[in-house]
């Protein structure tokens, strides 16, 4: 629990300021907006994969000013923390991977029959009822 306060308040002493983290945002929003038109604008000037190159330059600049933001830096800590836990996944074997597959199709199969099954019985139960009026 000490060490989950210490965390949090460590954290908080690394987050930017109000007005930087939305100077950050607005120059994040400009980068893509100046990707965006100058796609569209410079359609004459440049062949297509120049543009291609020049957007996809830009989407990084932009995406590593959006790293730069409170919201990029939980972002960032939440991956690696991701990677962390990926790590302690104990992943089944071939043998059960396999079996669990063939159970899964099996129950599907199973269900699906089932439900044919009163599907039909419903389409004939209406039917003669239908019939009935006649």
């Amino acid at each position: 629990m000490a060490l989950e306060i210490k965390k949090n308040t460590h954290e908080d002493d690394s987050l930017k300021s109000k007005g930087l983290n939305s100077f950050l945002w607005i120059l994040v929003v400009a980068v893509i907006a100046g990707a965006a038109l100058g796609n569209i604008y410079l359609v004459e000037q440049f062949s297509t994969p120049i543009r291609v190159v020049g957007v996809v330059i830009l989407l990084l600049v932009a995406l590593g000013i959006a790293a730069l933001t409170n919201q990029g830096t939980k972002a960032r800590h939440f991956f690696s923390e991701s990677k962390i836990e990926l790590r302690k996944i104990v992943w089944p074997s071939r043998q059960e991977a396999t079996q669990t597959t063939f159970i899964v199709a099996g129950v599907t199969i199973l269900v699906s029959l089932i439900l044919w099954g009163l599907d039909s019985v419903i389409v004939a139960l209406i039917t003669f009822l239908t019939d009935l009026r006649f």
